[in-house]
This record gives structure tokens, sequence and C-alpha cells, in this order.
């Protein structure tokens, strides 16, 4: 089997797949549930309750703040205890609803059997009627990035999808949640592909899969053999295949340009797998985004697990279930190793994005002192955008923004690679993403002038 992959850098981390055949369990409900109104690229979500509202498993408690925006709705039942700030994973205090359960009851709308629908069950369901249910249900991508579903399914008029590439690659090392979704609701996954390519009105679609997942590339060839339309394409490890410029350079050979461009522009439509059983669950159950499979791992942890947890449950009680915080040296990771952020405390709330809840012990939580800079190149090679993080780095630390802009800092996808190989132990992601954001801060001040 001839394997592909994306064709420039790339490293290839230490997996520590610890649960990669540990079975998903429902998390427990929480006491009190945390909804940040932020859970999303985009204008943060306005709250719709106040103090003392009663809400139910599936209650709209936030509509979208905007066009680029996601509605939030409750993933408990219970009361209104009041609309604050809190931390989130970011650090910073942001707004949030805060509930505090009481039972577990429902909207009478969801539908909660296990029944399998499928799309030849449903020829109401227009590309129109599918992008509105699933901009009312408030999915985003699953991956991290939390951009709104939607949008990438009304690409603009300039740009025509061919395909949608479903990204099952999950190369961050630790985290399973994706593996896990797929071996246990693989059925659901592809019928939300059907509906993905109907949405973008295109008649192929991909499914990309690192060959680290054989029983997954193998469960989906399966189920797939009698579909010509849908291809399975196996991926040889390499981080950050994940990437979406990645992946669509590794299954369809086009390279998407430097911002603004998107994989649109190349014709490619790219969605998380936990998007693709959102979309599911949100068109054919009319059942909100709510609640997401997340690992929490982590090599000192007792019994390090696969969940489905609902939104706004707090990573300690998640930390909890898998036997508690290790003793010594931990560092809370939202996120894996490579781009997740380090939290303050473990209060932090699982949201939207959260795919894994990280701790790394001992000296893997300890960074190494920083050397001079030997000129090696190797985070040149690593960078998977062709850029040179050494200078962006130097550059962004001495604020020398015009050339940090002009060094194209934009299309850093901050995979942390160049981080990860420099063997002076640099902090070039910390200061590239200093440099990045304050670049884009001043093109957003231009544009905002013309």
């Amino acid at each position: 089997m001839k394997l592909r992959t994306f064709r420039i850098g790339g490293v290839h981390p230490e997996e520590n797949k610890l649960t990669h055949e540990v079975v998903t369990v429902k998390a427990e409900l929480p006491k009190q549930a945390i909804f940040p109104l932020s859970q999303h690229i985009g204008a943060p979500a306005k709250a719709v309750v106040k103090k003392g509202d009663k809400v139910k498993v599936g209650t709209l408690i936030a509509e979208a703040g905007g066009f680029v925006s996601a509605p939030i709705y409750s993933s408990v039942s219970g009361t209104v205890f009041k609309v604050d700030t809190a931390i989130d994973a970011t650090g910073y205090r942001k707004p949030v609803i805060i509930i505090n359960v009481e039972g577990d009851e429902w909207e009478e709308s969801i539908d909660r059997s296990e029944k399998l629908e499928t799309l030849a069950d449903h020829p109401e369901l227009t590309p129109e009627e599918i992008i509105k249910r699933v901009k009312d249900a408030g999915v985003t991508g699953m991956g991290g990035a939390g951009f709104p579903t939607f949008i990438k399914l009304t690409p603009p008029p300039t740009a025509k999808a061919e395909c949608v590439i479903i990204n099952a690659v999950e190369c961050e090392p630790y985290i399973t949640a994706d593996y896990r979704l797929m071996m246990e609701h693989a059925d659901e996954i592809l019928v939300g592909l059907n509906l993905l390519m109907k949405a973008a009105k295109v008649n192929k679609g991909y499914i990309g899969i690192e060959d680290n997942k054989p029983k997954a590339i193998a469960l989906f060839e399966q189920k797939t053999a009698d579909d010509e339309r849908i291809e399975i394409v196996p991926l040889a490890k390499k981080y950050p295949q994940g990437g979406e410029k990645q992946l669509v350079d590794a299954v369809i050979r086009r390279q998407v340009p430097a911002p603004p461009a998107i994989p649109v522009n190349v014709g490619a439509i790219v969605q998380n797998v936990g998007t693709a059983f959102a979309v599911y669950e949100a068109v054919m159950k009319h059942k909100p985004l709510f609640e997401r499979y997340t690992t929490v791992t982590g090599k000192r942890l007792a019994k390090p697990g696969n969940f489905l947890v609902r939104m706004g449950t707090p990573m300690s009680q998640l930390i909890d279930a898998c036997g508690g915080m290790p003793e010594g040296d931990n560092k809370l990771l939202a996120g894996g190793p490579m781009m997740g952020k380090a939290l303050t405390s473990a209060d932090v709330p699982i949201c939207k994005g959260t795919n894994s809840v990280t701790i790394l012990s001992g000296d893997d939580a300890r960074r190494r002192e920083a050397q001079p800079c030997i000129r090696c190149a190797k985070c040149v090679s690593a960078c998977p955008m062709g850029l040179e993080p050494y200078l962006l780095a130097k550059l962004s630390a001495v604020k020398d923004w015009e050339r940090v802009e002009a060094e194209d800092v934009t299309s850093c996808i901050e995979c942390g690679s160049c981080q990860f190989t420099c063997p002076a132990h640099r902090p070039l992601l910390d200061n590239i993403r200093q440099g990045k954001s304050t670049v884009m801060g001043i093109i957003r001040a231009r544009n905002a002038k013309k």
C-alpha cells in the first residue's frame, strides 16, 4: 500500500497513544456547568438567558453574535446561576453562563433513539436545509480551531468546491478521541459525510486516516466498498498532517496558497471527523452541539481514558475520573503537547473544541533552558508552511512588525514543529505567536480604515 503525505516539512513526535483501545465512557454530569460565550472563531455568542431561568438539555442559552459566530446550547438541565465572567483556556476572564445542574431533562425535539437515519430516508433534505440545521445547531470545527461549519459549506462565489475531505488524521501525540469516535460511530460519520457532500453540492468525498490506525482504515474501507464516490486515503504518519493545507496536499495533491486563500480555493472543503458526526446528529437527530468525545491522558495518570462529555464540565472532574492529578510537577494542557494551550486552572470547562485534556509530568512538564541559535536550520526544514521560523521569532522578539508581516507570518499554522525540532530549545513558537497576533491586529486596523 502506497501511503500519501504532504510534501513540505513535518516532524515525527513520539506517539504515546495511551488510550487507543480504551472504550469511550459517558462522563458524569457536573454539579455546575460553565459555558464560555467564545467557543468558536468569530464574534462571541450573546446570552439569551438570565439568572433564575430554567433550562433543559438542548435549550438555547446564547445566540450567534454575528455572521462568523455560533449559538450555544445547554448541555444540562437546571437553573441559570448567573451570567458572569470566568477564566477560560486563554487564561483570561471571559463572559460565561453558569448553570446549576438539576436532573437530566432533555428538550423533546431531540431524537434520542439509536436508529440510524440515512439520506435515502429523507428526500426533504435540500442543501439549503442541511446548512440551516447545521447553523442552527451551533456546529463548529471539532478539531480545535472552532470555525463555524455552515460558513465552510457556503463558499464565496469566486470558489467552487469539488470534494469534501474528512480529517480523520489525529496526528497529535496522545489524543485518541477521533479514533474512538471512528471505531464506535462509523455509520453515523459516513452519513455525516454524505450530508456534507450534498450541502456542498459535490460528488466526491475523501477520508484521510494515518496508518497508525489500521483498524479504522479497514473498517471504513469495508463500509465504503460499494460507494465509488467515497475514497479512504491511508496516510503516512507525519505531524502536522491534520492541518487543513497539509491534508489537502496529502489527499488531492493540491497546495493551498498563502492567506487569505483557504482550501476551497483549490476545490476542497475540509471537515474534522468529529464535525461530520456532529453534522449527522444536528441534521438527522435535531440535536444541537452540546457534547463531544474527549481524551484525558498523561503518562502518570492512573487511568487515562476517552469520554463522551457534556460541554461546561470542569476538566478537574474528568481528571478525578482518571485517578486524580499525579504527584510532582505537572503541566495541564487543553489539547495535545504540540498545539495545546497550557492552563493555569483545572476548573476550565470542556468546550466545543476541547479534543483532549493532557497532563505532562516530570521532565515532560519542564522547559529546557534556551541556548543561542546555532543556525542549523532544522526549524526551516520542519516548517510545513515553508517559512523561516528562526527569522520570524527574532523579528517578533525585537518587534519589527513590518518585516514580520513581510516574511509572511500570517501563513504560520502554529503547529510547533519548529520549536519541537530546535536543538537549542529556543521559544520559537512563543515569539512567532506574539508576532502573528500583533501583525493580524495591524492588518485588521489597516483594513478598517479603507
